[in-house]
């Protein structure tokens, strides 16, 4: 008992563990052990989906009460963001309302994804990134290009090859022609409050087709075959647009046969499929071939060629040891100059020109090494002269043909001429004028026509077959009025003879 007693005095006497702190201290823990913040519109929350039903979905977003997104929001995702809300997924939320009247925070999926896109939009424009896009409709001021869940706008201004001279209803056509294409874009605004979000295509050109450019030669290998259309020709060349980067088709490689000019094989503007040879990836230099899809003819030699073969040829080039000659299918053979007809201090430049048109044997054939020996003193002098005749022969043929197709032409621009001056000489018939009145005019007057004309045919005399042989005495009368006649004209003859004579007479 002594000792029980002892212990309860001890324990009474010791300060008790279980008081309560002071209220400062109970505000700390409170803090510490809830993180709590009252929801205010606009906040951006992450919860977990708890329920998905026909009134629409239910989130835990770590409030008091859980949030409710109404199913009007979801018809206004897009399939995939739709099928991604399923229970216990997380989703990320708009607070539309901090509580209804149940106490409920009225949340909205699409908006959280609208506020993403806004915010991502903003860097972007801030970093000067670029963004390619769909155009999906156009309006009067421009194009619509969405971006994410927002409606992009690009003003007709800023797209490229869209002059302010054109008219309303050209623009128009030139904009709905560009609805389904990709284009490279830059953001030059960004306003949420007013729901604005402006892009331009003009600023963004040069980085867009930089961007093309290195994205094409990155993909680009050699040997490929690829399809372009040819933007620009120059001396040494053509250029062709491969779909974001031009390459290059040397004067070398656009045939086979010796080409002087380029336009004489291509065109600005056309369509074509070319050969790659080479990409440098290091100087962004594209190289491209036309004629390595085309049959290399050096493997047709040995069938059309053989040696001791006449064959006529074209002058090409003309040097110091001879003079290069191509051949019909595209090959070139050499004239040496010692085959040449001519003195030895004549130099290939004095015997044979560029242009000109020979008559050579083939001396030699070596296909493999690429090399067709030719000789112009090998000719006999009798296969030369038939050769001269049938070029004669053909040039009289071809001038003879030119002459007749400008006479032709001149003929009938002749025709033409006379018709035109006869048609305007003589004036339109009755009917062409009626016609033209009822055209201006707008009055029907076919039906008075016809009337008249019916009365005048049953008022006119019937006149008599003209079979019937006349009367006597209608002859005699027919030549008493000719004799009258004759005298009529004969005295007028003779004043006027008499007028003329008194009017000298008065000169003089």
């Amino acid at each position: 008992m002594n000792v029980e007693a002892s212990t309860d005095q001890d324990l009474a006497n010791q300060p008790s563990t279980n008081q309560e702190p002071p209220a400062h201290k109970l505000d700390k823990y409170l803090d510490a052990g809830y993180d709590y913040e009252e929801p205010h519109r606009g906040d951006i929350r992450t919860g977990e989906v708890l329920e998905v039903n026909d009134r629409g979905v239910v989130v835990d977003i770590g409030l008091k009460r859980e949030g409710f997104v109404p199913a009007e929001d979801l018809t206004r995702l897009d399939e995939k963001t739709r099928s991604e809300v399923q229970v216990g997924k997380e989703v990320s939320v708009f607070v539309l309302r901090p509580w209804d009247k149940e106490g409920h925070p009225i949340l909205s999926i699409h908006q959280a994804c609208l506020h993403e896109d806004w915010i991502q939009a903003q860097e972007m424009m801030k970093q000067g990134e670029l963004y390619e896009g769909e155009i999906t409709s156009f309006n009067r001021g421009g194009l619509i290009v969405p971006f994410g869940k927002i409606r992009g706008f690009v003003p007709a201004s800023q797209v490229v090859g869209m002059p302010r001279r054109l008219s309303a209803e050209e623009r128009r056509r030139r904009m709905d022609g560009m609805v389904g294409e990709r284009i490279g874009l830059k953001i030059i605004e960004v306003d949420r409050r007013r729901r604005r979000l402006i892009f331009s295509q003009r600023r963004a050109l040069r980085a867009w087709q930089e961007l093309q450019r290195e994205q094409l030669i990155k993909e680009l290998s050699k040997g490929e075959v690829r399809h372009g259309k040819v933007t620009d020709i120059t001396g040494f060349g053509a250029f062709v647009d491969l779909g974001g980067a031009d390459g290059l088709i040397h004067i070398s490689e656009l045939s086979w046969r010796r080409v002087e000019d380029p336009r004489e094989v291509v065109k600005v503007g056309q369509e074509l499929d070319v050969y790659v040879l080479n990409v440098d990836r290091e100087r962004k230099r594209i190289a491209l071939s036309l004629k390595k899809l085309e049959p290399d003819p050096w493997d047709l030699v040995d069938e059309h060629y053989h040696e001791g073969q006449l064959v006529e040829g074209k002058v090409t080039r003309v040097l110091d040891f001879g003079a290069f000659v191509q051949l019909d299918i595209g090959v070139e053979g050499l004239l040496h100059t010692s085959e040449m007809i001519g003195t030895p201090e004549l130099s290939p430049s004095d015997i044979v020109h560029s242009g000109d048109k020979l008559l050579v044997k083939i001396v030699r054939i070596e296909s493999r090494r690429r090399r067709i020996a030719l000789s112009a003193r090998q000719v006999r002098k009798s296969e030369w002269e038939r050769w001269v005749a049938e070029q004669q022969a053909t040039q009289e043929e071809e001038e003879e043909a030119v002459g007749a197709e400008a006479k032709e032409e001149t003929v009938a621009q002749e025709t033409e001429a006379s018709a035109d001056t006869e048609a305007k000489k003589d004036p339109p018939p009755p009917s062409e004028a009626v016609t033209s009145v009822e055209a201006e005019g707008g009055e029907d007057v076919s039906a008075e026509t016809t009337v008249d004309t019916e009365a005048e045919e049953k008022e006119a005399p019937r006149p008599e077959a003209a079979t019937s042989e006349p009367s006597d005495e209608d002859a005699a009368a027919a030549d008493a009025e000719k004799s009258t006649t004759g005298a009529t004209v004969l005295s007028e003859a003779e004043a006027l003879s008499v007028d003329i004579s008194s009017e000298a007479a008065s000169v003089q």
